[in-house]
């Protein structure tokens, strides 16, 4: 059974904290994304593309992933379609995260097996509204 990255700890709000996969390829968007999610108490891992993402999963367990859509390597859909083939990961929540707004390509994420879509720019109380909708 894989390790898990949780600590434990339990938020201000009184629930379990919980771990967040954070994959984008800005540096300052994956930053931001930290802030806010550890200012809510939960966990964070982060990754730079989804290749990346998937080396760092490696006998970890997360409640949650975060991924950009447009990314060099291994862009958030295929991410996505490789997560969904995992036993560990085939119904957790997983977000795409965009300035994309496309119909089509949301239809893709979704195909792919993404939970949710998020449209940057967004503001961090929104962001955060989001992402309690799926992990409780």
């Amino acid at each position: 059974m894989p390790g898990t990255a949780k600590s434990g700890a339990e938020t201000p709000g009184g629930d379990m904290a919980k771990t967040l996969l954070i994959v984008d390829d800005s540096a300052a968007m994956r930053q931001l994304i930290t802030f806010t999610i550890k200012d809510a108490g939960h966990d964070v891992l982060l990754a730079e593309n989804g290749k990346d993402a998937l080396e760092k999963l490696k006998g970890v367990r997360v409640d949650m992933v975060i991924t950009d859509l447009n990314m060099p390597e291994m862009d958030g859909i295929t991410l996505i379609t490789e997560l969904r083939k995992m036993a560990d990961y085939q119904f957790i929540p997983i977000l795409m995260l965009s300035t994309e707004s496309q119909v089509a390509k949301r239809e893709e994420g979704r195909a792919a097996g993404a939970s949710g879509w998020i449209v940057k720019p967004f503001s961090p109380e929104k962001f955060l509204e989001v992402v309690k909708k799926f992990i409780k």
